[in-house]
């Protein structure tokens, strides 16, 4: 690891990362392709990599691209079903899987099952109502390309054969079915942000751990002068940078007030917490391989989707079901009790109130998931394994989420985004990224968005490098068959995902 100059005088580089996450891992490693000539400097609070949203034990490690998550599409009053959000978050995660493959075929990465394994994701759902749902979603989405080859199934026999484990001992009445598609994934974005990483540092980016970003300001240069502790030492440095990168997860929007910028008034944050129930038995996890998603209850939010998903994690297959959700004022694992309150300032004073009396829906739901008991969390996964023991199941935390709560025309003042959200200012020298899912899967997405934002005098010469690791960029697949079967293929072999893998137990 490379250390910072440690002195009071700033000095100055092109590029400044903040936060050691899979968004400041993937902005850094496209812009060492575009521009290698650049000097980046990554700042990161904690001693290595990917140790907040973006390990593995903080986020479902679903490649999102909307084939099993139900709340991407809606159903309309006429009983259709609108598919455009599920279309665009699938097209944002093949942007993401086009440049993997990219780093692997040209040899900058290397062992791609380290971070992505094929797995089959699955739609689940119970009671006639919600199976005429999927049914007409299965319908929609399967005249799309991006959809092909999933299948839907209400027989009992086949789904047994889908899901053993969730069919086993199951005793209601009450209709089920469910769809499902092999070309799903499970991504370990921990393990990636830690390559990337090692990869940056490859390629001469200076990667600073355990160095926590106090302060931002503006230069009279119109430079970002960077004030950062050394937590090892105690001393104080200041970096400056043309172009600075917030993406500390939770704690991006501490530091883009600091910035001042006009485009970080009237926003706040809500942070939600995670848990997982999770089981290592091995006998019971040979009997699921899939990620099978529900439907949130009447009333719920969207982060309330019951999943049960194959993960890989330190080459060893485990289950996990979740999330449920909890309540605590930091906005990272690793924050301050007080985040929530110092977070609230005079500009968005007004937005953080609106926002409490609107959603007393969601604070009513984050009440009850907090005063959960073991037996009632065991209820819950109960109606996905009837015949699951509670031996076999343990509670992990899982990371913070900041929902982004901002004015908007549709929603009014004060309203919550489950979504992630790109600010920047208006001479593109300072970019942040607020919210959540869907996240690390349109990291790639993202980071081109703030590129365009930021770097719009380099695109037209960035454009061919941009073409050639990301092949369809510009271009929808869900309109060009041809071409999204043929950048599948590459994909699929690139990052080995045409094989059916199952990890041994360790």
């Amino acid at each position: 690891m490379r250390k910072g100059i440690m002195s009071s005088r700033p000095t100055t580089t092109d590029v400044i990362l903040i936060g050691a996450g899979v968004m400041s891992a993937t902005l850094g490693s496209l812009l060492k392709e575009l521009a290698p000539e650049w000097e980046i400097k990554a700042f990161e609070k904690l001693a290595s990599a990917g140790e907040e949203s973006s390990n593995e034990w903080n986020n479902a490690g679903t490649g999102h691209s909307a084939l099993c998550e139900l709340n991407y599409t809606s159903e309309k009053s006429d009983g259709s079903i609108e598919i455009s959000k599920a279309i665009k978050i699938n097209e944002q995660f093949q942007l993401s899987r086009q440049f993997w493959s990219y780093l692997v075929n040209s040899n900058l990465i290397r062992n791609p099952q380290d971070f992505i394994m094929p797995l089959p994701h699955m739609s689940l759902v119970q009671g006639e109502k919600n199976i005429a749902f999927l049914k007409n979603r299965f319908k929609a989405l399967s005249n799309n390309p991006l959809f092909q080859g999933m299948e839907f199934s209400d027989e009992p026999e086949k789904l047994k054969e889908w899901f053993p484990l969730i069919m086993e001992g199951r005793t209601s009445n009450e209709p089920i079915a469910a769809t499902k598609i092999d070309s799903g994934t499970d991504v370990n974005f921990g393990a990636l942000t830690r390559i990337l990483f090692d990869h940056l540092q490859s390629k001469d980016v200076e990667v600073n751990y355990k160095h926590s970003v106090e302060d931002i300001k503006r230069t009279d240069d119109d430079l970002w002068e960077v004030k950062v502790h050394d937590i090892d030492n105690g001393k104080i440095e200041y970096h400056t940078a043309k172009f600075v990168f917030i993406g500390g997860g939770g704690g991006s929007l501490h530091l883009l007030q600091k910035t001042g910028i006009p485009q970080s008034k009237h926003i706040g944050g809500f942070p939600v917490s995670g848990q997982f129930m999770v089981c290592s038995n091995p006998e019971v996890v040979a009997q699921h391989h899939a990620k099978v998603y529900g439907k949130a209850k009447v009333g719920a939010p969207p982060m309330s989707v019951p999943h049960l998903d194959t993960r890989f994690i330190d080459n060893k297959k485990s289950l996990l079901f979740g999330p449920f959700a909890g309540f605590s004022p930091k906005f990272l694992k690793t924050g301050s009790l007080l985040d929530l309150v110092t977070s609230v300032k005079s500009d968005n004073l007004l937005t953080m109130l609106s926002a409490g009396a609107k959603e007393l829906p969601l604070t009513k739901y984050l009440i009850q998931q907090v005063i959960l008991s073991d037996e009632k969390r065991m209820e819950e996964l109960r109606e996905f394994i009837p015949n699951a023991k509670s031996e076999d199941w343990e509670i992990v935390i899982a990371g913070q989420r900041v929902q982004v709560i901002k004015d908007t025309e549709t929603g009014g003042k004060g309203t919550l985004q489950f979504g992630t959200e790109v600010v920047t200012d208006a001479d593109g020298s300072i970019a942040a990224l607020l919210g959540a899912s869907p996240g690390a899967s349109t990291a790639v997405h993202v980071m081109l968005e703030i590129m365009e934002r930021c770097f719009p005098e380099h695109l037209t010469e960035w454009e061919p490098k941009i073409k050639e690791m990301i092949p369809s960029y510009g271009v929808s697949l869900s309109e060009n068959p041809e071409i999204y079967q043929e950048i599948q293929t590459f994909i699929e072999q690139t990052l080995g995902l045409s094989e059916k893998k199952e990890l041994a137990f360790s």
